[in-house]
């Protein structure tokens, strides 16, 4: 049975209940016969699909309950695929079962061969649909080759990212500090309409005020002391392409208001010069802070949050990211012991268990110079816990909601081993204590790619 698709039906007849079951016997079923069970069932096994009457309890001979019963399935499990049984003269509530959302319908008495064949077809279409979110999960663009994750999170940046791209929306990516703002927002460049153009950067916490405006804007000849030429700011170089504003949190209060008007006209004026320049540029920018609570405090202008904010991103922190730390461990020993012209050096059992249990407040910056640092000071062919210079972890908070617990462990657990054990699946089986299908099973149900 373990080998059978699951079938939920939904059925009050006991004599159709047991027709159904003698005739759909290759399937793993199981049965309901009101709203509340047949609720209960979905939760529980979550079926790929379901055939159900519409006419249940407390409204056997009408198709009020059925209705509401199928509208709270689909809010449930949206992708779950519903055939409604109904008479003869119920067309005109098959219907409305469709314009819910039911995926077919079957008319009363049941026909066993072609009841199959809707089946099969609802089977089918239910699997490729859900290869197809799969493939979405673990594959990304070669513009975002460089983001190393197997968390579903950033799996979810990245498809963001790839919607956004081809628009011409204003960005803000919001994550900590060293989470990799600057690769997606170089990603989002390369996967748009103006990857062929300039990708110019500037970090508004990086350059003193006083410069800050001739960096952005440029400036004419004479305009302050030392202006021996004309010069092109920042934005006006990205002509044609994008222009990337970190940490625009600290952009001074002066200088928002020039910003704010380049972006409601697209026009900019250097340093001491009086012409109008039209600049078309795809603007994307980024933060740490909590720019809310800026305006807030009346440091930052709360008319250009919002022309900023048209599509907002959140980053997750590398903390939040299961399994992606000692991915990333591993990805940094192999690159500098490239640089460094070193052999090939293991991590030890300990500095492994370090890695996964840090909590990284510097993010994938900190996790660079932690493995950097490690590779140059390693004395022998293994990096060990003292190495890494990690201090012991916190204890984190429970969760006591047991399936999301179960789910997520299970998950972590097995994306742990394939990356402790570098994707090999005998390997990472042993570790787990199960068998290869098992362990390539349990992959696919949490659509984790090797």
């Amino acid at each position: 049975m373990a080998n059978k698709a699951k079938l939920l039906i939904i059925e009050d007849d006991v004599g159709l209940q047991k027709q159904l079951r003698w005739s759909l016997d290759h399937y793993d079923i199981a049965l309901a016969d009101n709203r509340s069970s047949a609720l209960a069932q979905l939760r529980r096994h979550e079926p790929a699909v379901v055939t159900m009457d519409l006419g249940l309890p407390p409204d056997p001979d009408g198709a009020t309950e059925g209705l509401a019963t199928l509208r709270e399935i689909l809010a449930l499990a949206p992708d779950t695929k519903v055939i409604v049984l109904t008479g003869n003269q119920d067309h005109a509530h098959a219907l409305s079962a469709i314009a819910a959302g039911a995926y077919d319908f079957h008319q009363k008495p049941v026909d066993p061969g072609v009841l199959g064949l809707v089946l099969q077809r609802a089977f089918y279409l239910h699997g490729l649909q859900q290869e197809n979110v799969r493939m979405r999960e673990v594959q990304t663009t070669s513009a975002l080759s460089t983001v190393i994750s197997r968390a579903p999170a950033m799996h979810k940046v990245c498809r963001n990212i790839e919607k956004v791209a081809p628009t011409s929306a204003t960005v803000m990516l919001l994550g900590e500090s060293g989470t990799g703002k600057e690769v997606l927002a170089r990603g989002l460049h390369q996967l748009s309409p103006r990857a062929n153009q300039r990708f110019m950067a500037i970090n508004c916490a990086a350059i003193p005020e006083h410069l800050l405006e001739s960096e952005l804007f440029g400036y004419e000849k004479g305009a302050f002391t030392g202006a021996a030429k004309q010069t092109k700011g920042k934005v006006e170089m990205a002509q044609g392409g994008t222009f990337f504003l970190d940490e625009i949190g600290d952009l001074p209060m002066a200088l928002q208001a020039k910003l704010l008007r380049f972006l409601q006209q697209r026009v900019i004026e250097r340093v001491g010069g009086h012409e109008e320049i039209a600049v078309d540029v795809r603007v994307v920018c980024a933060t740490h802070q909590d720019l809310k609570q800026l305006i807030a405090q009346g440091r930052f202008r709360e008319d250009l949050y919002y022309r900023l904010s048209e599509i907002v991103i959140p980053i997750p922190p590398l903390r939040d990211r299961g399994g992606d730390a000692t991915l990333l461990a591993y990805h940094f020993r192999n690159l500098f012991c490239a640089q460094e012209g070193r052999s090939r050096i293991e991590f030890s059992q300990q500095a492994l268990a370090a890695v996964e249990a840090w909590q990284w407040p510097g993010n994938v910056r900190e996790m660079e110079n932690c493995i950097k640092r490690a590779i140059i000071m390693a004395d022998g062919p293994q990096i060990v816990a003292e190495d890494l210079g990690l201090e012991a972890p916190e204890q984190a908070a429970e969760d006591f909601n047991l399936r999301q617990v179960r789910d997520r462990a299970e998950r972590e657990a097995i994306v742990r081993a394939l990356v402790r054990c570098e994707n090999n699946i005998l390997r990472a089986a042993e570790l787990l204590g199960v068998s290869r299908p098992t362990l390539y099973d349990l992959m696919h149900r949490h659509a984790i790619d090797a």
